[in-house]
């Protein structure tokens, strides 16, 4: 049998109820969610890399102006927009993240060449900008923003599993709504909200950002998984509850397995989610 593709994205989690998202901004948004996980979908049948599709996702993501990333971030306590994005391959466990970035228009895409140009893995704010520059990336002061989208919502992701078995994640942030400048999240910081290993999975998180951190989540859950022996939804279920609500936590992931099981998961009212399994089942969903 050939060996399935499966790809899954995320908008972010929170207080998404359907009382402030009407069901023409819900529709508007599902339909955007479901072009991104087609096209991934279509690239990774063609014999796309899973780290090649993941970054296109986040891409399309951030460049939508809905979700609180790339061109639709929010601003920090002094009304400047602050960026985090990290990237991580499954094959070797490379990664690479940015935070705290002013000046990119695509923070993944700076990610992505941080793991592909550097010895390092989190490179942020000026040194990471610099780079943008020196490497000609588009600026977002020189592409035209999205218009202002008052019902735009959280941190965005994409996980994939590609022709070869691969697994990638990516996920891109403008952090919390008036943030202390110079505040990180746990979107660039491998193992608390992005991680990647094949034969384990594929994990980008969402959420408050300060509970992700301290309860490692994503690294946890394939702890969970390669020394438990626990299935995908298993160990984030247990994560979820052992660490991450035992400290208060909030938030959600997408998560893919090495067979192509997708697993969508959150204990907030609303994620904006979208995915297509290794059966070709799509989903895609706002509220609860």
């Amino acid at each position: 049998m050939a060996q399935p593709v499966a790809i899954a994205i995320h908008g972010g989690a929170g207080n998404i109820r359907p009382e402030n998202l009407s069901p023409s901004q819900a529709k508007k948004v599902e339909r955007y969610l479901q072009e991104v996980v087609e096209e991934g979908y279509r690239l990774l049948q063609e014999g796309r890399s899973a780290i090649e599709v993941v970054e296109i996702a986040v891409r399309r993501l951030e460049d939508a102006g809905y979700f609180n990333a790339g061109a639709g971030a929010v601003p920090n306590e002094k009304g400047e927009v602050e960026l985090d994005a990290a990237i991580m391959d499954g094959r070797d466990r490379k990664a690479g993240a940015v935070a705290a970035v002013k000046k990119v228009r695509n923070p993944v895409t700076l990610a992505r060449l941080v793991m592909e140009r550097t010895p390092h893995v989190l490179i942020v704010a000026e040194g990471a900008d610099s780079l943008a520059q020196e490497w000609e990336l588009p600026l977002r002061n020189s592409v035209p923003l999205s218009p202002d989208v008052p019902w735009s919502y959280g941190t965005v992701g994409a996980v994939a599993l590609d022709k070869q078995g691969n697994l990638a994640a990516a996920t891109s942030t403008g952090g919390i709504m008036g943030k202390k400048a110079g505040r990180v999240g746990d979107t660039p910081l491998i193992g608390a909200g992005t991680y990647a290993e094949n034969g384990l999975l594929a994990l980008s998180a969402t959420g408050q950002g300060e509970y992700f951190i301290r309860s490692v989540l994503a690294y946890d859950v394939a702890a969970r998984m390669r020394y438990a022996r626990l299935s995908l939804s298993e160990a984030v279920r247990e994560a979820f509850h052992q660490r991450l609500e035992a400290i208060g936590g909030q938030g959600g992931v997408i998560a893919i397995s090495p067979t192509g099981e997708v697993f969508l998961h959150f204990n907030t009212p609303g994620m904006y989610r979208a995915a297509k399994n290794a059966q070709g089942h799509f989903t895609v969903g706002i509220f609860r």
